[in-house]
């Protein structure tokens, strides 16, 4: 192949479009999502397993090892709602009132969880 042959075709390649820059606010809010994901997540996931300690209707060791493997469903839960939300906020905010909501209850009955 000749120098020229080689110039053509490097010539002829497609020109590849160069990727539009994501903006500070879509960055943002991927990050805010994350968090949401990531560290709401895990509160209500605690949150879950402290109310189903409570009122799952089995013995004591049965229930703290059945909320434990279910609060990993519960996690990822709420990380695919925290993507799928139509906000950000609301991607923070629904999930943090039922954090609050689980973990108040499993806080003010305590005695759901006497029985052996």
């Amino acid at each position: 192949m000749t120098m020229t042959q080689t110039l053509a075709r490097a010539a002829s390649a497609p020109i590849r479009k160069p990727r539009p820059t994501l903006s500070w606010r879509y960055r943002g809010e991927v990050a805010v999502r994350a968090f949401a994901a990531v560290v709401i997540g895990y509160a209500v996931a605690y949150a879950s397993t402290a109310f189903l300690t409570l009122v799952l209707p089995l013995g004591r060791n049965d229930r703290v090892v059945t909320a434990s493997l279910l609060c990993f469903f519960v996690w990822c839960g709420v990380a695919m709602y925290a993507f799928a939300a139509r906000t950000p906020w609301r991607a923070c905010w629904a999930p943090a009132l039922w954090a609050i909501a689980l973990y108040g209850i499993a806080a003010l009955f305590p005695e759901l969880g006497a029985r052996p």
